[in-house]
């Protein structure tokens, strides 16, 4: 029998602005037309992913530590 193991992620974490930066590009690099069986998005989502890791595509993430506590100072107390 397998056991799942829930690990909780944060929904306010810069990994979930990432992610959501790679899936918008997936879906309009890859995804912008209607594929009709489940090998074939297999296959060309894996395509997608091989040519984004071979260019090693990089997120320019412009949120820096000093934008994040002037825009969210009630967090960052002084």
């Amino acid at each position: 029998m397998e056991r799942i193991e829930w690990h909780y992620t944060p929904k306010h974490g810069s990994w979930l602005n990432q992610m959501e930066v790679e899936w918008s590009v997936l879906s309009r690099q890859c995804l912008d037309r209607r594929i009709g069986e489940v090998e074939t998005l297999a296959r060309e989502v894996a395509a997608w992913e091989r040519e984004r890791n071979a260019a090693q595509v990089k997120i320019d993430w412009r949120f820096t530590p000093e934008k994040a506590r002037e825009k969210l100072a009630r967090l960052y107390p002084s």
